[in-house]
């Protein structure tokens, strides 16, 4: 993936003590075989004592077990080594950056947009919310609530230390104070599962040691990432006729709040915009990338949804309303909300809007 796409960058907020260190070490402890870059302040939060710590790679870098790396920043810093760990010999898949200390999250989505790097794109922010200190935390930090306004995703931390009306009462403020249709996602100890964020691989390699995974399972008895994924529903869709680009970008516009991640390819079939579009949707984040289609592939639209409290048999019937039975006939202006979510220079956007660059770049569209 990362030899021909950018690699995603997703932020991971929250104030201290909501947990979200938890949640990376538990993101890298279900990781399968995906490679893992990690941008943190200070090392010692990050659990690499059990990790299989490899080497140093470079100033202030760390390897981590199963080829993650970890390097330790300020913000002037954050460029220099997104550069690094983008570079095509450590095969990273994805990155996390976790942004305590680092800037303020608004910031650093605008230092990620503004990258020129074109190893890497934004991928999303998710703010870690600490339900048994939620309104103790908005009292010390005001700020929480511009935070949780450019949220894709909230992950509810600590949800076991709240009763049911406690935790219902904090997800109706959440509503109140993210954007329409941001995602909620309740949490215990941290574990959520990694495919809300990213794609993880299956492992491939023998290193002749065990994996963090296999030290964590030993050490904690039983396997986490089986009980968090357990809390979710995946939803599949296939469909061989194309989808109206329209007709999706509305079911994208109304999709439930429990469907926490879409990923996959759809086939439009725009005159043309005839490639595959790869979508990746975490929360309300959303970003289409067009790709050609190999030497004989069939022209598929295939999706997996991930989400809670979703109704599958209902997504698919509302999926399979948006096929187009003629995009032949339809007109490329169609293709404008689709585009709109696309990172491309501004020439291959056809009669498309172009973007405006004339201040300093917003943050990408969201839902």
């Amino acid at each position: 993936m990362n030899s021909r796409q950018p690699i995603p960058v997703v932020v991971l907020a929250g104030f201290l003590g909501s947990g979200k260190t938890t949640v990376l070490n538990h993101l890298l402890a279900g990781r399968g075989g995906t490679r893992i870059g990690v941008v943190v302040n200070d090392f010692g939060s990050i659990e690499i004592d059990a990790m299989s710590v490899a080497g140093q790679v470079g100033d202030s870098m760390v390897s981590l077990g199963g080829g993650c790396l970890c390097c330790a920043v300020d913000g002037s810093e954050l460029d220099a080594y997104l550069e690094k760990l983008s570079a095509p010999v450590h095969r990273i898949d994805v990155i996390v950056i976790e942004a305590s200390g680092l800037a303020e999250p608004e910031e650093m989505i605008r230092m990620l947009v503004a990258n020129e790097n074109p190893a890497v794109r934004y991928g999303g922010m998710v703010e870690v919310v600490d339900a048994a200190e939620f309104d103790a935390t908005r009292a010390r930090h005001p700020e929480t609530d511009r935070h949780l306004a450019v949220a894709d995703l909230v992950v509810l931390n600590k949800t076991d230390r709240v009763d049911p009306v406690e935790r219902a009462r904090i997800e109706t403020e959440l509503a109140a104070l993210c954007a329409p249709g941001t995602p909620v996602v309740g949490a215990a100890h941290g574990r959520i599962d990694p495919e809300l964020l990213f794609d993880r691989r299956p492992w491939t390699e023998t290193r002749g040691q065990l994996s963090f995974e296999d030290l964590l399972a030993q050490a904690e008895g039983h396997d986490h990432c089986t009980h968090a994924h357990a809390a979710y529903e995946s939803t599949e869709f296939t469909s061989e006729q194309a989808l109206s680009p329209r007709r999706f970008m509305d079911f994208l516009d109304r999709r439930p709040a429990g469907l926490y991640r879409i990923k996959g390819y759809v086939w439009f079939g725009v005159p043309g915009h005839e490639e595959r579009y790869e979508i990746q949707a975490v929360g309300r984040f959303l970003r289409f990338a067009p790709q050609p289609w190999g030497r004989g592939e069939p022209r598929l639209t295939q999706l997996v949804l991930i989400g809670s409290g979703t109704d599958g048999e209902g997504l698919v019937r509302e999926l399979e309303a948006c096929r187009d039975e003629a995009p032949q006939d339809a007109n490329p202006e169609s293709m404008w909300g689709v585009l709109r979510y696309v990172d491309r220079p501004a020439e291959d956007w056809g009669d498309a809007p172009e973007p405006d660059t004339s201040e300093t770049p917003p943050v990408p569209p969201t839902y």
